[in-house]
């Protein structure tokens, strides 16, 4: 993927900064465990404050649970871009951001039920979740298409040798539904998630 243009900044010493993000539909009854350990990630961020090191071991426990609900994967997408100016991809990473936050659409249920009604909470069939990275250097594995299955694992499995070697520089993470009890609908996912393609 080097054009000329990354070559003649990579002349002149500047950093190569790649922002990336990633969504994968996951679709059946066995979807709702993973909300657990996206929330579970999502706290520790928070009291951390943002740490970088503990939003990776997120990242890493994140994709590995991804990776072994595999079986589950209905769709994907992914879209980025590489700037040579950290200001521009920090601008992107916060783009992406607000636009991640604002897919969080879905059914909550009934706020008071009645006293003689059996607590039960709807389960989800649907869960999107989307991650967003900034990273240094290159990734072929980051840097293509990801809707297909193989191009999938190796994508997740490149962010947690990210992680490792120290080179990102920005996560998030967002997911819908946010919570147990919330319903992601079939309809809602095609209108919040009209990039995703079946695997």
């Amino acid at each position: 993927m080097n054009s000329w243009h990354d070559r003649f900044n990579s002349l002149t010493g500047r950093d190569r900064l790649v922002v990336c993000r990633l969504f994968i539909h996951f679709k059946g009854q066995e979807v709702t465990p993973l909300l657990g350990v996206l929330n579970q990630a999502g706290r520790n961020a928070a009291f951390a404050e943002g740490d970088l090191a503990t939003l990776g071991s997120g990242l890493i426990q994140i994709c590995q649970s991804l990776l072994q609900h595999q079986t589950y994967w209905y769709a994907a997408a992914n879209e980025g871009d590489v700037f040579w100016s950290e200001g521009e991809a920090e601008q992107l990473v916060n783009e992406l951001f607000m636009d991640s936050a604002q897919r969080y659409l879905s059914d909550l249920p009934p706020e008071e039920p009645a006293a003689d009604t059996p607590l039960s909470l709807p389960i989800s069939h649907n869960l999107v979740v989307m991650i967003t990275v900034a990273f240094e250097g290159e990734d072929p594995h980051l840097e293509t298409d990801l809707a297909d299955l193989n191009a999938l694992k190796q994508g997740l499995l490149s962010l947690t040798n990210l992680v490792e070697q120290n080179r990102l520089r920005a996560i998030q993470v967002h997911f819908s539904p946010a919570q147990m009890g919330d319903e992601l609908t079939e309809d809602q996912v095609l209108q919040q998630f009209p990039e995703l393609i079946p695997l």
